[in-house]
């Protein structure tokens, strides 16, 4: 039996890390080798299609609504104001008293003068002049008086007779009835001589003086 002196390194141990130590060195030395790829100038260049994806379908925009304007409301046509309806008027005749002239002037006896004998001569004095009343013209259009409510309503046609007193001032001061249709003729008649009508007085020598005029008013209902 061989002796075996002290305890030392165990020779197999050694070899097996040397082993792995050297392995590892390896694997670094060749880990940090530059790899160069040389590129034969000669050889195809091979072109690889890299698939390229579709774009996104194009998104549909919304479209704007479109809303049913309502229709105008229809414009009322303007106002027009009727017709005015024609009143009937009453047709006017008139007739003209005159104030009594006063009784003519007796001729005026005069002397001849100086000496002698001779006949008397007598002198005529001129009679006065007289203007009858008229209607004043500014005014013709007032002479019209209202028919009648009642009488419009029954249609019916009037006359009235009557008998004014104008004023030196042209303006009626009495009304006398002569004759009528109606009272309501009447009525409307004198209301109307004594508030609108207008006259241009009659004179004497110029000078206006009051006088009775007769006038005959005619209510007439016009065909509609």
């Amino acid at each position: 039996m061989a002796y075996q002196g002290q305890r030392g390194l165990n020779p197999v141990g050694l070899g097996i890390a040397i082993a792995i130590n050297g392995g590892l060195l390896a694997v670094a030395i060749l880990t940090a080798t530059t790899v160069v790829t040389r590129i034969d100038p000669w050889k195809p260049i091979e072109a690889v299609n890299v698939p390229i994806e579709p774009p996104p379908p194009p998104v549909d925009m919304p479209k704007p609504v479109e809303k049913a304007l309502p229709d105008p409301a229809p414009v009322p046509p303007l106002y027009a104001p009727p017709a005015p309806i024609p009143v009937p008027g009453p047709i006017m005749t008139t007739t003209t008293d005159m104030p009594v002239a006063p009784p003519p002037v007796a001729p005026v006896v005069t002397a001849p003068g100086g000496t002698g004998t001779g006949s008397p001569v007598t002198v005529a004095s001129p009679l006065p002049v007289l203007v009858n009343a008229s209607i004043d013209p500014r005014y013709r259009a007032d002479f019209q008086p209202d028919y009648p409510v009642i009488e419009r309503n029954l249609a019916r046609d009037g006359v009235v007779v009557l008998r004014v007193l104008v004023g030196a001032n042209g303006r009626v001061s009495a009304v006398e009835q002569v004759s009528a249709t109606s009272d309501a003729f009447f009525e409307a008649t004198r209301r109307r001589a004594l508030s609108k009508w207008r006259f241009r007085p009659a004179t004497r020598d110029g000078v206006a003086v009051e006088s009775w005029r007769e006038m005959t008013v005619r209510f007439t209902m016009e065909d509609r």
